[in-house]
């Protein structure tokens, strides 16, 4: 499989994120575009498979911006004002486009963890 995926957990209900909105934005120069906006599904993946696929898959700089703050607040989260984490963008690259990028995401409201999946 190729393309670019995603996985979000809530650590501190040890459970997967549903309801959680992340966009998508590829990164040229100083200029970030917007490619798409998803939401996570109950199991705190994306419905319809990959996030990029096909001829919009290629090499580049791209971002995921999770909104980790409304779906904490959304969750019953007891967060501060403002809270500690709201925006968590994961900038990362992608250099091989026969591969799988796989970029979970471990959120709880006061730490996460992000690592190349498979």
């Amino acid at each position: 499989m190729t393309g670019l995926t995603t996985h979000v957990l809530d650590t501190a209900l040890g459970k997967p994120a549903e309801g959680l909105v992340i966009d998508l934005f590829r990164i040229e120069g100083d200029a970030r575009i917007h490619l798409k906006t998803v939401t996570t599904n109950s199991d705190g993946r994306v419905d319809g498979g990959p996030i990029l696929i096909g001829d919009s898959f290629v090499a580049g700089t791209y971002e995921l911006l999770f909104q980790a703050g409304d779906y904490l607040r959304a969750s019953g989260a007891k967060l501060t004002e403002p809270a500690f984490l709201d925006l968590v963008p994961i900038r990362f690259g992608i250099a091989d486009i026969t591969a799988h990028y796989h970029v979970p995401l471990l959120i709880s409201p006061y730490g996460y963890s992000t690592y190349r999946g498979s």
